[in-house]
C-alpha cells in the first residue's frame, strides 16, 4: 500500500478525468491521496474530490497565489478550518509557505505579503491543532525560522518537495516534520537530492507525486520534444510505485519495505489519516 502526500487531483490537466486517473492510482496500490488546496477558490473542489474518491485534504494558500489573493482570504481560510475541523478527511493546513524561487515574489511588497499570509496560517494550524504542509522552495531557512517564531516544538506535518540540505532536512526532523520525496529523485543528476533520500534515516521519509506536476524522467519532456509538438509529461498519482522502486533500489532495500515505513510514516505526519484508511478498509 502507498499513500501519496501530495496531489493535485483538481487542477486544470486532469479536468473531467479525476476520477478516472484516480481509479488508475487505486489499481496500483494507491490506498490513499492528499489534496492540498492553493487558494481560497479550490477549497470546495479538493474536498469534494477527496470525499469522492476516500482521499484527504489540506485547506491552506500557497504563496504562489498571494499575489492575487484578496485580504480578506485568510479570514475566508480561517472559516473554512473552523467549519471542517471535525471531518475526518481534512488532515492538515496547506499547500502553505515560502518562494523565493519566483523573482516577483523575492521583491517588496510582495516577499512581505506572502510572509504574513504563511505567519497567519501557521498560527491557524496551532489553533485548529492540525499538521502542516510546507512548501519551501529556496526558502528553507525562512519557513524553519517562521516554524520557530510560531512554536519551537509540538509540529506535525511534511515538508513537501524537499530539497535542501542535510542539516536543514534535520532541522526539519528535530521539529516533527517529515520530509517529501517524489518525482525529482528519479533523475541520474539529482546527486544531491537521491544522497539525502538514500542516508536520511527512512522514518523521516513519505512519499508524493505532486501531481500533475514534477514528473519523473520516464514523463520529462524537453524543449526540443515540446517544440517538435510532443505533448507535456503530465505526473499522476499512478507513477507513484515506480517513483518508490526507484527509491528502494537507491536504499538497497524492498520495495514492500519502503512501502510499509512510508506508509507509517505518512500517518505519523498526518494522524486523521489513519480515519480514512480504516474508513476504506
Amino acid at each position: 500500500m502507498f499513500i501519496d502526500t501530495h496531489c493535485h487531483l483538481d487542477a486544470a490537466e486532469f479536468g473531467s478525468d479525476a476520477a478516472t486517473v484516480r481509479a488508475q492510482a487505486a489499481r496500483q496500490l494507491v490506498a490513499m491521496c492528499v489534496l492540498p488546496a492553493v487558494e481560497v477558490a479550490n477549497f470546495d473542489a479538493v474536498r469534494k474530490l477527496a470525499h469522492a474518491g476516500g482521499d484527504a485534504y489540506a485547506l491552506g494558500i500557497h504563496p504562489l497565489y498571494v499575489k492575487t489573493a484578496p485580504d480578506d482570504d485568510v479570514a475566508r481560510l480561517d472559516q473554512a478550518l473552523r467549519q471542517y475541523r471535525d471531518d475526518p478527511r481534512l488532515v492538515a493546513v496547506g499547500e502553505i509557505g515560502l518562494d523565493l524561487f519566483a523573482p516577483e515574489l523575492c521583491a517588496s511588497p510582495l516577499r512581505e505579503r506572502q510572509q504574513l499570509f504563511f505567519m497567519a496560517q501557521l498560527k491557524m494550524a496551532r489553533q485548529y491543532d492540525l499538521p502542516v504542509i510546507l512548501h519551501s522552495r529556496r526558502s528553507v531557512d525562512q519557513v524553519l525560522k517562521g516554524l520557530r517564531n510560531v512554536a519551537r516544538s509540538g509540529w506535525l506535518g511534511i515538508a513537501h518537495a524537499f530539497n535542501g540540505s542535510a542539516q536543514q532536512a534535520q532541522s526539519f526532523i528535530d521539529l516533527g516534520f517529515k520530509l517529501g520525496f517524489g518525482g525529482a529523485l528519479t533523475y541520474e543528476r539529482a546527486l544531491q537530492l537521491r544522497r539525502l533520500a538514500t542516508n536520511l534515516p527512512l522514518d523521516a521519509i513519505v512519499l508524493e507525486t505532486d501531481a500533475p506536476d514534477m514528473p519523473p524522467h520516464w514523463l520529462y519532456k524537453t524543449t526540443e520534444q515540446r517544440a517538435r509538438g510532443e505533448p507535456k509529461g503530465i505526473n499522476a498519482p499512478g507513477e507513484l510505485p515506480r517513483i518508490a522502486a526507484v527509491l528502494a533500489e537507491l536504499r538497497g532495500i524492498s520495495l514492500e519495505e519502503l512501502a510499509g515505513a512510508t506508509t507509517r510514516n505518512a500517518l505519523a505526519a498526518l494522524p486523521k489519516l489513519r480515519l480514512g484508511i480504516i474508513a476504506a478498509s
